[in-house]
């Protein structure tokens, strides 16, 4: 199966697709709103995103087919000398794409992109409920080196 994959800044026109990805799991069946047209706070906060220097929304194509989303925001810390970190979050591919690498050269696109940016470090989260999700990130190298706690605020 071809799996020659692009890497680019998503744009406004990308957003119904790329909700649709983060629609279609479980989890994100039973959070997000895949309606048309689009709610508008998904509108709002891809505005958010892309005004922010610090955050690039990703997506992966397959040709003109976006098979992948990730968001990668960049945050300076005063630990590790003023050091810069990575995080990782909200990645998804499309649900005909999964178990074919689309994921693993995803996420492998977002470490170089980290590097190139001089961060030192480059963390993620996954819902503990997505075990799969856990044993591909470790098979990639990440290790779970730190207990992430979130609390829900609505």
């Amino acid at each position: 199966m071809d799996r020659e994959l692009n890497f680019r800044l998503a744009t406004e026109q990308d957003l119904d697709k790329i909700v649709a990805m983060i629609a279609d799991d479980p989890l994100g069946s039973k959070r997000e709103k895949y309606e048309q047209p689009l709610p508008e706070s998904y509108r709002k906060a891809f505005q958010a995103i892309t005004a922010d220097p610090n955050n690039e929304l990703i997506v992966a194509c397959k040709g003109n087919d976006i098979v992948g989303v990730q968001q990668i925001t960049y945050t300076p810390y005063l630990t590790y000398q003023g050091g810069w970190r990575a995080t990782i979050e909200g990645v998804r591919t499309k649900s005909s794409e999964r178990g074919i690498g689309v994921g693993t050269d995803l996420i492998q696109w977002g470490i170089q992109r980290a590097k190139k940016r001089g961060c030192h470090l480059i963390q993620l989260t996954t819902d503990k409920k997505r075990k799969d999700a856990l044993r591909f990130y470790e098979r990639l190298g990440f290790k779970a080196t730190h207990e992430g706690l979130k609390m829900t605020l609505y």
